[in-house]
């Protein structure tokens, strides 16, 4: 039984304003390494902030105290208007079939992190997932996308393939591409939008923190026109 004080991890929309987060919750950068030819590899874990009982993360990406809100939405008007479909993923996302694995895509999620395009790719890695190290790449690549854009199911089983994360909060950092990306929520946080409903609780989350979604609260890729957290 909980105690009356307990809380469960969860992150609300405020109206124009910012993402309230309450915990525990740990939270640190989380940086995109890429290989020898710039493709997106791995992730690397930076920075490690206080854990998070609760706090306000900025979401109008004006913030001088990013991550954090500095109420600076409220001097420049931000419109936090929600625009993101409530859709189910797997009623939206497209499905590549192959011999091994199938893969489901739901472009709208796109957070232009580039994991899918190392190698051949990861439609086409599925297609030959026949092959194990094909099959492997299509897997790793698939999981290492932050907004759950791409999602590998076992062809045997049918059971989505994702990585096991521990409820907890990423702040990406692109250094390739010399930008800051999205708030990268793990582990199944439910997140809330701010007139109350729910959205579908997911694994893998990327919340915009840029401001410049045209997909808010989720992150669509604008923050690669030059959102960076230096002050």
């Amino acid at each position: 039984m909980k105690k009356k004080n307990d809380k469960t991890p969860k992150i609300e929309v405020i109206k124009d304003g910012p993402y309230h987060v309450t915990g525990p919750l740990m939270m640190s950068k989380q940086i995109i390494s890429v290989d020898e030819e710039g493709y997106s590899k791995e992730w690397k874990e930076g920075q490690r902030y206080s854990d998070i009982k609760e706090c306000d993360l900025c979401r109008c990406g004006r913030s001088k105290n990013k991550p954090y809100c500095d109420k600076t939405h409220k001097k420049i008007g931000f419109d936090g208007t929600e625009t993101a479909s409530n859709v189910k993923y797997i009623d939206r996302a497209e499905r590549t079939e192959g011999p091994d694995l199938d893969l489901t895509d739901c472009e709208a999620l796109c957070v232009s992190a580039r994991f899918c395009d190392r190698l051949d790719g990861t439609w086409k890695l599925t297609e030959s997932s026949d092959d194990p190290e094909s099959e492997k790449l299509a897997i790793e690549q698939a999981c290492n996308c932050p907004g759950g854009r791409l999602v590998a199911w076992d062809k045997k089983t049918g059971k989505a393939l994702e990585p096991n994360l521990e409820p907890s909060i990423g702040i990406i950092e692109d250094p390739h591409v010399g930008v800051s990306g999205p708030i990268w929520a793990r582990g199944g946080i439910p997140v809330e939008s701010a007139d109350g409903e729910k959205y579908e609780v997911r694994n893998r989350v990327a919340l915009c923190r840029c401001g410049r979604s045209k997909n808010k609260p989720f992150c669509d890729g604008k923050h690669r026109a030059g959102f960076t957290d230096e002050k």
